[in-house]
C-alpha cells in the first residue's frame, strides 16, 4: 500500500509489465501490521480491488487460476495479501487460488514477523488451494553460491557482464541482500509452473491438475518446490547439465526454495514438471531410479506427476521444477511458531494490533490453534513412516 514503493517499480527496468491502470496504492503502508493490512486495508479498498479484478477476469477465455505472491513478514503482504485470498474465493468460488508465500528468514529485521506470520498462515491453510513456500534465507544461500562459484572461478567467463547477480564491472554485487536475484529464482518458478499453460507440449499440465493430484487433504496443501538449474538466462551461461542430474538436483536440500530436506522426509506426492527436449521414457527412467531412495506414503507409493512442455527456458535445453507435498515443511511451520510464543509469552508489541478496530487477542490464540493443528498433522504423518499398512491411523483432517 505504500506508493513510494509501486512509483519505483513504474520508473525502473519492468514498467512496462504492469498495466498502471491495475494498481491500487495508498499513502502509507501497513506499519508491519497484518491487522493494518487486513482490517483497514481490505475494507477500505475491497470494492475498488473487487472491480479491477472483475475487469481482468473478463478478458480471459479460460480463467484457470489466481495467483497470489506476497511476503508473510511485513504488514501489507500478510494482512492485505490474505484478504485478497478471502475475497476471491468470495466472488470466484470455482478459480483456484495459487499462493507463492515468502517466509521470513531467522535474521528477519521486522520485529512483528512472527505475528504477522501466524496470522497469515491461518488465512493461507483456509483459504488457499495451494501455497508454495519460499524462504528469505533458501534464496540468499542459493545466490551466495553463485558468487562463491563467480570468485572461485569455476563459472569463468560464463557469468554475463550486466547480469542480475554481477554489477557492470563484472564482479559479484556486495549488495547484503541481493534482492534482484532471489527475486529471478522465484520468476523462474512461477514461469516453469505456467509453461503448460503458454506453450505447446507433449504432456501438459493444467494448474487445476496440480492441486487434483498434489493436495490429498485440503489443509496439507503447503508445496515444496526445487528447480534446476538454478542459473537462469540472466545470471549465467551454464553448460547443459546431464539430464540424469538434473533430476538428483531436484531431490537434493541445496536446489529447494525453502530449508527442507524432502529426501529425508515423507512424500504424500510428488510433481515434475520438466521443459525442454526431454522424453516420456527419460521421466520415467528417472522416476524409477529416484523411488527407492524416497519414501511415499503407504497408501499412494504411485503418487507422481509429470508435464513435458516442449519449449525450453531460454537459454537452456531444459528445465526441471519439483513440487512436493512433503512433511518436510513441518520444520519451518515449528521454528514459526516458536518465534511467535517467543513474543506473545510477554504481550509484546500486541497493542499495536488490539488497537486496531475489530482485532481482539482471541486473533492470535485462533491463528496458533490453526497452525498447532497443521503441525500435528504433519507429525501424525511422520509417525506413520515406520508402521506396517493394516496399523495405520486415519488422519483426522477437516474438510
Amino acid at each position: 500500500m505504500e506508493e513510494g514503493v509501486v512509483n519505483e517499480i513504474l520508473q525502473g527496468p519492468l514498467k512496462d509489465v504492469f498495466d498502471s491502470k491495475q494498481l491500487i496504492t495508498d499513502i502509507s503502508g501497513s506499519g508491519n501490521n497484518w491487522a493494518v493490512g487486513h482490517k483497514v486495508f481490505g475494507s477500505l479498498y475491497r470494492e475498488q480491488i473487487l472491480e479491477k479484478l472483475r475487469k481482468s477476469a473478463e478478458h480471459c477465455d479460460c480463467l484457470q487460476c489466481f495467483f497470489i505472491i506476497h511476503s508473510m513478514g511485513g504488514g501489507t503482504g500478510s494482512g492485505l495479501g490474505t484478504f485478497l485470498l478471502k475475497v476471491l474465493e468470495d466472488e470466484f468460488p470455482e478459480v483456484y487460488r495459487f499462493v507463492t508465500s515468502v517466509y521470513p528468514s531467522r535474521e528477519d529485521d521486522v520485529i512483528t514477523s512472527p505475528y504477522n506470520s501466524i496470522l497469515a498462515m491461518k488465512e493461507l491453510s483456509e483459504h488457499a488451494d495451494c501455497v508454495l513456500p519460499i524462504d528469505n534465507q533458501s534464496l540468499f544461500d542459493i545466490i551466495s553460491k553463485i558468487d562463491l562459484m563467480v570468485n572461485s572461478g569455476k563459472l569463468g567467463t560464463t557469468v554475463k557482464p550486466k547480469s542480475l547477480i554481477t554489477s557492470n564491472a563484472g564482479s559479484f554485487k556486495k549488495h547484503k541482500k541481493p534482492f534482484d536475484a532471489m527475486n529471478n529464482i522465484v520468476a523462474n518458478l512461477l514461469l516453469n509452473l505456467t509453461s503448460s499453460a503458454r506453450f505447446e507440449g507433449s504432456l501438459n499440465m493444467d494448474l487445476n491438475e496440480i492441486s487434483m493430484n498434489l493436495v490429498p487433504f485440503p489443509q496439507l496443501h503447503y508445496l515444496v518446490s526445487s528447480l534446476t538449474p538454478l542459473y537462469t538466462l540472466a545470471d549465467v551461461n551454464v553448460p547443459p547439465r546431464r539430464l540424469d542430474q538434473m533430476f538428483s538436483d531436484a531431490f537434493s536440500k541445496d536446489h529447494q526454495l525453502i530449508q527442507a530436506d524432502p529426501k529425508h522426509s515423507l512424500y504424500l506426492a510428488c510433481a515434475l514438471m520438466v521443459r525442454g527436449n526431454v522424453q516420456i521414457s527419460d521421466l520415467r527412467r528417472n522416476i524409477e531410479r529416484l523411488k527407492p531412495s524416497l519414501q511415499f506414503v503407504s497408501w499412494n507409493q504411485e503418487g507422481w506427476k509429470t508435464s513435458l512442455c516442449s519449449v525450453p527456458p531460454v537459454g537452456h535445453s531444459h528445465s526441471l521444477l519439483a513440487l512436493a507435498n512433503n512433511t518436510c515443511v513441518k520444520p519451518t511451520f515449528m521454528e514459526l511458531r516458536e518465534r511467535f510464543l517467543r513474543l506473545y509469552k510477554k504481550k509484546a508489541h500486541l497493542h499495536h494490533y488490539l488497537q486496531v478496530e475489530g482485532m481482539e487477542e482471541s486473533c492470535f490464540t485462533e491463528a496458533l490453534s490453526s497452525l498447532s493443528a497443521l503441525i500435528q498433522e504433519y507429525n501424525q504423518l511422520d509417525a506413520t513412516r515406520s508402521m506396517p499398512v493394516q496399523d495405520l491411523p486415519r488422519l483426522s483432517i477437516a474438510m
